[in-house]
């Protein structure tokens, strides 16, 4: 008899911070995360993580959707095939979502659900979960969120903790955006990669400006100088007066969203985020379409450790020769508390654990829970 899911547990943990996390459309006071385990009859069990950065205070909202409409539905269903499960999931609840106006957060817990059924396939299965989908153990990583204030002290220290490749955040006074990333290149020098991230910042009128100023410091990409909702004819003339490739993708939902994009020719870098829409195999799903065009899946993540570990096994699943994972620059305990990794020359490599590769203990982590 196949495994059946038989309960679904939620946790938000909300971690103080010294120095507050800004980007170009707000800033982060404390670092909030939503854990999500989920357990089947055969005694397996998997990890997932809910995206829930913005707004602060959503956290407690998306794990009460958990226990209120997701946790229903999840128990008694067979708990082998994530792609399947999720699938269900997105057909019983897409009326509910549309009657409440919240399609994002219930896609956003439907990408913690695929992440917690792939890790409990690969844990029941005795191997990594990067090995379980067929993967290499090795990514190349980059620090990330660096800015606005203190650019090369932070670039230079995350350079000195192993990183080669490294993200701005931009999108603020023209001035200041073209001061740092100056800055960045002073301090890491020629041979170092630099990304910007505008946060959608800039309208389609005066983006293409912005990124002329940036370019003579060579970022490796720009991401979302515009809206992600922009129609593809404003992001395809931006891409055609840009000097500098364009990455987009966190903030797309759906399979349709990201195949259009793609397919429209003004992305060279594919960024879905494993907490935000389709989790794992949503993800692969758009790298293999990526790949096809060649279009670089570099996934997005920006929070807790158990996202971060589903992101990471998701890029050495995927295969992407020019893919990087993204990593918070900023100091985050949910992070560092939950997943440790070392990076060497700018990559990282898995271990072997069973799953993600990750344990949350709550009881270390007591502290941070939000009751």
């Amino acid at each position: 008899m196949e495994p059946l899911i038989d309960n679904v547990e939620c946790w938000v943990l909300r971690a103080p911070i010294s120095e507050a996390v800004s980007n170009a459309f707000g800033t982060m006071t404390h670092r909030p995360a939503v854990f999500l385990r989920i357990c089947a009859s055969d005694g397996a069990w998997g990890w997932g993580e809910v995206f829930s950065n913005f707004p602060q205070v959503g956290a407690e909202h998306r794990a009460r959707l958990v226990a209120s409409i997701f946790a229903p539905l999840l128990t008694g269903v067979a708990a082998i095939d994530p792609v399947f499960v999720c699938t269900l999931l997105e057909h019983r609840t897409r009326q509910v979502a549309i009657q409440c106006g919240e399609p994002g957060p219930f896609a956003q817990i439907t990408g913690a659900v695929d992440q917690a059924l792939s890790d409990m396939a690969a844990r029941r299965a005795g191997v990594a979960l990067w090995r379980h989908l067929g993967g290499n153990n090795r990514i190349r990583v980059y620090a990330s969120g660096i800015g606005p204030g203190r650019v090369a002290e932070v670039a230079a220290a995350k350079r000195a903790a192993g990183y080669r490749a490294f993200k701005l955040k931009v999108g603020f006074d023209a001035v200041r955006d073209v001061a740092n990333l100056a800055a960045m290149r002073e301090a890491l020098g020629d041979e170092a990669t630099i990304m910007c991230d505008a946060n959608q910042a800039w309208t389609p009128a005066d983006a293409a400006a912005r990124i002329v100023a940036l370019a003579p410091y060579h970022p490796h990409w720009i991401e979302e100088p515009i809206g992600a909702d922009c129609e593809h004819a404003d992001w395809a003339e931006l891409a055609a007066r840009s000097p500098v490739l364009l990455a987009a993708g966190e903030n797309l939902r759906g399979l349709a969203a990201f195949t259009g994009a793609i397919d429209a020719g003004y992305l060279a870098f594919v960024q879905p985020d494993v907490g935000k829409w389709g989790g794992i195999s949503g993800g692969l799903a758009v790298a293999r379409h990526a790949a096809a065009h060649g279009v670089a899946y570099c996934p997005h993540w920006f929070a807790g450790g158990v996202g971060l570990a589903a992101s990471m096994h998701a890029l050495a699943a995927s295969g992407s020769a020019d893919g990087y994972a993204e990593v918070d620059a900023n100091p985050n305990p949910l992070r560092e508390e939950v997943f440790e990794f070392t990076v060497d020359d700018g990559w990282i490599t898995l271990s072997d654990a069973p799953g993600l590769g990750v344990e949350p203990d709550l009881v270390r982590l007591a502290r941070f829970i939000d009751s």
